[in-house]
């Protein structure tokens, strides 16, 4: 009994944070679908995904330095692998290239340098000083939608802040702070108390503007469809007035008028005499009324 209280619970609860990590690095898929279909990134950001796979490099890292953790291995090469190819989406469709660039080189570099510096020191305490560099940028994980927290906020809008992702990161929270719980690393079950927080923060944020959502798209459907009624009814109120100031024919052009009438009519049709039509109609004067056959 002891037993399974100990090892076998950690290893359960790490097979679970496999699990559970493993959909959570699968969850953005929705969104790059959505960027590869409109070939924008929109209002993404690549911060996220760069400090995940900075954090998943640096787990992995960790978990070599360690004995017994291949569950933390499995699931940061993955988290490697997916996040390389998200970040490379997010190149080839963002209008800001370089940004993201200039990010990557220095997500890069800054790993590199922790390979060098920590090469120096040897036995426990090279893996006392990784795991401290793994806490930090554990926590840079869970602090980096704290962007998109802000413009959920200021928009009124939970368009991308997915509620799945959220939930699923508060899930994957819970399982790696009792993994590392029980195994007695506190690098690990630290930063995930903070994951749980800011998971909660993001399914509550999301619960109490999913309706505002609606209301802000209706009302932008809603306005310029009214738009559209002012400047026909502005038209057609200008039309009118047009008309209105236009002044009545003259005489003289109504007597023109009747003769290119009159002109026109003889050589499209000439009508014969004695058919019971006048070959000519007859020419208007002014005040005189024109005779019509009933």
């Amino acid at each position: 009994m002891g037993g399974f209280s100990g090892h076998n619970m950690a290893f359960a609860f790490g097979l679970l944070g496999n699990v559970v990590s493993f959909f959570v690095f699968l969850s953005p898929l929705p969104t790059f679908y959505q960027i590869h279909k409109k070939k924008s990134t929109e209002g993404f950001q690549s911060v996220p995904y760069v400090v995940a796979l900075f954090s998943a490099m640096l787990l992995m890292y960790y978990a070599f330095l360690k004995t017994d953790a291949t569950l933390l291995i499995t699931i940061n090469s993955f988290g490697c692998f997916i996040e390389t190819i998200y970040i490379g989406l997010f190149i080839f469709y963002s209008p800001k290239k370089i940004r993201t660039v200039k990010l990557l080189v220095s997500m890069i570099g800054g790993f590199g340098l922790i390979l060098i510096t920590t090469h120096f020191v040897k036995g426990p305490t090279r893996v006392q000083i990784v795991g401290w560099i793994c806490l930090l940028f554990s926590v840079s994980v869970f602090v980096a939608p704290l962007g998109i927290l802000k413009q959920v906020i200021r928009t009124k809008s939970v368009e991308f802040m997915p509620f799945s992702l959220s939930f699923s990161l508060t899930l994957n929270a819970v399982m790696w702070f009792f993994y590392g719980l029980l195994i007695n690393d506190y690098n690990i079950a630290i930063p995930n108390v903070l994951g749980f927080f800011f998971g909660v923060v993001q399914m509550l944020l999301y619960a109490f503007y999913k309706n505002k959502t609606k209301k802000v798209v209706m009302e932008e459907k809603i306005q310029p469809a009214e738009q559209l009624k002012n400047q026909v009814i502005v038209v057609v109120e200008e039309e009118e007035e047009e008309k209105e100031q236009q002044p009545p024919p003259e005489p003289a052009e109504q007597v023109i008028d009747i003769a290119k009438l009159r002109a026109v009519c003889r050589e499209m049709v000439p009508f014969p005499n004695g058919c019971g039509m006048t070959g000519d109609f007859p020419l208007a004067r002014p005040n005189m009324e024109i005779p019509v056959s009933v």
